[in-house]
Parts: structure tokens; C-alpha cells; sequence
């Protein structure tokens, strides 16, 4: 499982014109789901995410979680995360989970998130979603679970 993680002032999500998700401070987050990926990848991830310190403290430092700072994370599917660019021009995207797959561990890991006390919002798996926001920093990371 892979997330790009980007620390936003504000973020929000559009599905057909229509408003469906908006947060103000704290994390939007680009989730990728791969094909071997358990429900143990989502708590996994869903922890490591809830408690990463990418917020500043008083004194600069990147030392608050979003939890810390009584943040939201906003979480869209993305199964380009997993797009493999290494040989010819198109992307290939066998590695990505299949839909339902996909879906099931996306949203296992938003309601691991909840649990762990973070105020999540979603956008809609699998539609063609326009998404907004106002990068913080900019801050932006790549957090993915580990191999096994």
C-alpha cells in the first residue's frame, strides 16, 4: 500500500460538478492499493500515518502529528500510485489491486485512520474526481508499507 501524503491548509473533492469532501488543516492523502495488499498493509499504514510527525512545533520542527494538531486527512483513491513507467510510454497498472480489492482495503484503511482518532473524509472510490487544495510547506511524502 502506498500513500503520497501532502500537508494542506485546506483540501476538498468534486465529483460531477458537486462538492463531496472538504477538510481544513491536516493531510490530503493519495491512496494506492497493490494487488498483494492485506488488511493488515491498511491498519499498518493507517497507524503510521495517524501518528508521522510533518507538522511544525513551536519551534519549527517537524514534530506534531495531525492528530497533535486536531487535524483531518483527506483520503482519495489513486490506483496510478502503482503505474510502472519503466518500459515504453504508457503506463502499465498491473500491480494496482483489482476494484473491489481496492476498495475494500481503501476503505479499511480510512475507518483504521478513524480509529486511531483522526477525523477523516473521503472522496468516492473509483470516480473521476477533481480535487483541490492548498499545499502547506510544501510538505509532501510517500509513505508505503512494508514488503512481505
Amino acid at each position: 500500500m502506498r500513500a503520497v501524503i501532502q500537508r494542506v491548509r485546506w483540501a476538498e473533492v468534486e465529483v460531477e460538478g458537486r462538492l463531496v469532501a472538504r477538510i481544513e488543516q491536516g493531510a490530503l492523502a493519495l491512496l494506492g492499493v497493490h494487488h498483494s495488499d492485506t488488511a493488515e498493509h491498511a491498519r499498518w499504514l493507517a497507524q503510521k500515518i495517524a501518528h508521522l510527525r510533518f507538522f511544525e512545533d513551536e519551534t519549527g520542527k517537524l514534530n506534531r502529528s495531525v492528530q497533535d494538531i486536531g487535524g483531518a486527512v483527506l483520503v482519495v483513491s489513486n490506483f496510478t500510485l502503482y503505474g510502472d513507467c519503466r518500459k515504453g510510454r504508457r503506463p502499465s497498472f498491473t500491480d494496482s489491486a483489482p476494484y473491489e480489492q481496492g476498495r475494500m482495503l481503501y476503505e479499511q484503511f480510512c475507518a483504521a485512520l478513524r480509529e486511531e482518532g483522526v477525523s477523516v473524509q473521503t472522496g468516492v472510490y473509483g470516480a473521476q474526481m477533481q480535487v483541490r487544495l492548498q499545499n502547506d510547506g510544501p510538505v509532501t511524502l510517500i509513505v508505503e508499507t512494508p514488503e512481505g
